[in-house]
């Protein structure tokens, strides 16, 4: 079963663009790794600070194997000092259906 993450950005006062293009960025080396399945940013249309990544993983090693790419501790590094606050990350499973 696949896992769905949904990460939520704040960036602080002035960092916006820098965090649309460090999240912009991580699009190309994400698709390419083994088990990515899709991987997404999307802004919000009324706050220009608050953006959205939304991945799919074949399963939670492949999302594990991203967390130890390089181009993931670099945007690591790149968020922590373009953040009004913590990323907020949630991992979804589909929903079972009756």
């Amino acid at each position: 079963m696949s896992l769905v993450v949904v990460a939520e950005c704040l960036a602080a006062d002035g960092q916006e663009d820098r965090l649309r293009t460090a999240l912009e960025a991580m699009i190309e080396p994400s698709l390419e790794e083994p088990g990515c399945l899709a991987y997404r940013p999307y802004a919000d249309p009324n706050d220009p600070a608050r953006m959205v990544i939304v991945e799919e993983w074949a399963d939670r090693q492949a999302l594990a194997g991203h967390f130890a790419t390089p181009h993931f501790g670099h945007v690591r590094q790149v968020l922590e000092r373009v953040l009004a606050e913590p990323m907020t990350v949630r991992e979804l499973v589909a929903a079972p259906v009756s």
